[in-house]
């Protein structure tokens, strides 16, 4: 059974893939939602192979972005960092409800290393000992993010 988090996540997902055109091809209805736990990108346009990363959040107000959101796993990210390789985020927000919700989007290209903030890991005490997160540090690049819906 998914957690509210899951849910949240899998909301996301769906209403950019309904939506959203994919920004490279500018088709509707070409972007599909990637397997659950695949590192650093959830959706993938099926016809020109676009890449994108869905976050998705519970807000007041999806008209105002909020200063932060959890990401997810810092060593992947990390990784494709110093490769240089970032992906276009879509970030949903949306009432508790879902019945109101804002979609917005940065483009890879808009992404810097002040857009990622690593979390401390969790102690050794912890179910997942040692594993590491990250947060989207959105108050710092916020005027980059173009609201779609």
């Amino acid at each position: 059974m998914a957690t509210l988090k899951q849910e949240l996540g899998a909301f996301g997902e769906r209403i950019v893939a309904k939506a959203c055109a994919c920004p490279r091809c500018k088709k509707l209805g070409t972007l599909v939602r990637l397997p659950t736990n695949f590192k650093c990108a959830d959706l993938v346009c099926d016809f020109c192979g676009f890449l994108g990363q869905v976050k998705a959040s519970t807000v007041k107000d999806p008209s105002r972005l909020p200063s932060q959101i959890l990401g997810a796993a810092w060593g992947p990210q990390k990784a494709r960092m110093d490769a240089a390789i970032y992906f276009p985020l879509y970030l949903v927000l949306a009432t508790a409800d879902l019945k109101e919700y804002g979609i917005y989007y940065l483009s890879a290209d808009l992404q810097t290393e002040e857009l990622f903030v690593p979390r401390s890991p969790l102690s050794e005490t912890a179910r997942r000992a040692g594993w590491q997160g990250f947060y989207y540090n959105i108050k710092a690049i916020h005027d980059r993010f173009v609201r779609l819906v």
